[in-house]
């Protein structure tokens, strides 16, 4: 029976988007999702270093998902079409809604943000992490403890900006660490830097590696290509 004649409306509509998660942003080549700020303006160099590490991850192969949105979600998604590698979105509708970006090949519009972030990381085989608020964090912490726990492969989570980001490492470091919350090899899932040339290699050699035993994704558990077929139903 299709998702949209059983249960409530309610149901139905989450039960969609989980489909929609799960099949409907799926590439045949290794994706790195990028997070960072709706904010970021055009001429800001947060927005320009993220064009370019995005059109540089372009060139060693990878395709870019973002959040769809402005900001450093524009700039990845732009510096993907500059490459001519797939640009994709995971958007989502907002009260005081933000036009997607105008640099995605596919996009598909959430309603429900744990729907959206299920599709960014069943998509994705590595995360990037530029400067950004409450969106960028929970992001961030959705793809950490994923690949903490084995959810996820151990993908690379890197952190682009060591300013912005330092205060985070020292109280993972110091604080959390100490308090015993996390072990000390959790603080090695992040890599943090300000060269696009170490960012890259770090998606890179996981290529190498990871994506060469398990194929080029999606990775989410138990999950196959072949569901893809489902997807239709939920369409």
């Amino acid at each position: 029976m299709e998702a949209s004649t059983r249960g409530s409306p309610l149901e139905a509509r989450i039960s969609r988007e989980i489909g929609y998660a799960l099949y409907g942003l799926l590439e045949g080549r290794p994706m790195v999702a990028v997070f960072g700020s709706a904010r970021a303006a055009p001429e800001s160099d947060s927005y320009a270093r993220a064009q370019e590490v995005a059109r540089s991850l372009g060139r060693a192969g990878f395709g870019i998902i973002t959040g769809g949105g402005p900001g450093i979600m524009e700039a990845a998604n732009r510096g993907a079409r500059a490459s001519g590698v797939p640009s994709l979105g995971a958007s989502i509708v907002l009260p005081r809604e933000e036009a997607s970006n105008e640099y995605l090949d596919r996009e598909v519009r959430f309603e429900f943000f744990f729907a959206r972030k299920l599709a960014l990381v069943r998509a994705a085989c590595g995360f990037l992490c530029f400067p950004g608020g409450f969106g960028t964090v929970d992001e961030l912490f959705e793809a950490l403890t994923l690949v903490q726990t084995g959810k996820l492969p151990h993908f690379p989570i890197v952190l682009f900006g060591s300013t912005y980001w330092s205060p985070l490492i020292e109280w993972l470091t110091e604080t959390m660490v100490d308090a015993g919350v996390i072990a000390v090899q959790d603080r090695g899932l992040l890599l943090v830097t300000d060269d696009p040339t170490a960012a890259i290699e770090r998606f890179r050699a996981c290529h190498h590696t990871l994506c060469s035993t398990l194929g080029t994704g999606p990775h989410y558990p138990e999950l196959s290509v072949a569901g893809t077929e489902a997807y239709h139903g939920y369409v």
